[in-house]
């Protein structure tokens, strides 16, 4: 299966898909245990209202990265799905780079390295001039999952629209996620 038809489904099943996938940045990552699906009928997302110079990323097609600033604090990576739908990408588990990871987190505990979307963005550097990319070309490296790991579902944290969505979804019991899911 190609990147774009990796990407070109429907985003809750890309969401669930990218759990124990790899995904590097110039050599630094790790495994990717926590994610978010936002589809644009969503109110929570940010293709909600059309597209905007903000959002333009997402309406790129499918395999599209797409970043944006949080609260003007720190970045947030996504990966663009079918319809301009994006996977908020929410905590990694650091295999690659972790000394990189530490030196750009000031941060030396391993499970505090990538555990929320912006220190995942700081830990991979990711800025405003990775948006738009594609995930099939430097600085990238993506490989899906081979095995399909436990997962947890769970509701989206930090929205205040459509929170009752049960759209985040966790590797089972990895201490490498954001926050825990409920049960």
């Amino acid at each position: 299966m190609s990147l774009s038809d990796y990407f070109d489904r429907d985003v809750t099943v890309v969401a669930r898909d990218l759990l124990g996938a790899t995904l590097l940045v110039d050599g630094v990552g790790g495994t990717i245990v926590e994610t978010e699906a936002y589809h644009p009928d969503d109110p929570a997302s940010h293709a909600f209202g059309g597209q905007t110079r903000r959002n333009r990323a997402m309406f790129a097609g499918p395999g599209h990265v797409y970043v944006y600033r949080s609260y003007g604090l720190h970045w947030c990576f996504n990966l663009v799905c079918a319809d301009a739908a994006a996977v908020l990408l929410r905590a990694l588990e650091p295999t690659a780079g972790q000394a990189k990871m530490a030196a750009r987190r000031h941060q030396t505990k391993i499970t505090a390295l990538c555990s929320g979307p912006g220190k995942l963005a700081q830990a991979l550097a990711i800025t405003d001039q990775h948006d738009g990319l594609r995930l099939d070309a430097p600085p990238f490296t993506f490989r899906p999952a081979t095995t399909a790991p436990d997962i947890v579902v769970g509701t989206r944290i930090g929205i205040t629209r459509a929170v009752e969505l049960p759209w985040r979804f966790g590797v089972a019991r990895s201490p490498f996620i954001s926050r825990k899911f409920p049960g």
